[in-house]
């Protein structure tokens, strides 16, 4: 299991997706959430996925083949202050044509950082998702920086924040630091892909 990892492309416009059909495992969240940490942990690569100590670096959809069965797609962070609000809406539509017009989704998970509610942006994503049928697991990141009582408190506020959600089904815990939950996911992109 991930044998084989490839930078495929970055795409900047609709017209740049990768369009190969292979099956597709979404990251989204907002600008510095963790998610190219996140898909260096999971794969167990140090700077496969380029991280910056700048948020909203990801300006772009990358695409990385995984063993040639599927592709991680890294989507642009969204809400970074400071930005300028064209150049968020920029993203913000790159992230919503992605989401439209991609039928090879298999996957997506929302990143949301454990510290903090979900704000406004986490919600206009999550209903994003939702309207476009897509099967998404959210993932409380950053778990280190939280104690056992913090982190029930978090687990706690999220379930109420989105009712839908259930821990161990479609909520999860991670950190890059710890490698908490990597197990967990690396169990469900196994059965998913691999069958086993």
């Amino acid at each position: 299991m991930f044998n084989k990892l490839e930078f495929i492309r970055s795409a900047h416009a609709i017209d740049q997706f990768d369009k190969s059909g292979l099956p597709e495992v979404l990251f989204c969240g907002r600008s510095n959430v963790g998610k190219s940490s996140l898909i260096n942990t999971l794969l167990n690569r140090k700077n496969f996925a380029k991280t910056s100590s700048t948020p909203g670096k990801t300006r772009s959809v990358n695409y990385f083949l995984i063993d040639e069965k599927f592709k991680l797609v890294d989507l642009p962070g969204y809400g970074y202050a400071k930005t300028s609000f064209a150049e968020r809406e920029k993203w913000a539509k790159l992230v919503k044509d992605y989401l439209s017009n991609s039928d090879s989704i298999e996957l997506a998970f929302h990143l949301i950082d454990s510290r903090h509610k979900p704000t406004e942006l986490d919600d206009k994503l999550n209903l994003l998702l939702k309207s476009s049928s897509i099967t998404y697991i959210v993932i409380l990141n950053k778990v280190d920086k939280l104690n056992q009582s913090q982190l029930a408190t978090a687990k706690k506020r999220i379930i109420e924040h989105y009712p839908e959600l259930n821990f161990g089904d479609n909520l999860y815990i991670f950190s890059s630091v710890t490698k908490k939950g990597r197990k967990e996911l690396m169990s469900l992109l196994n059965k998913l892909f691999y069958n086993s």
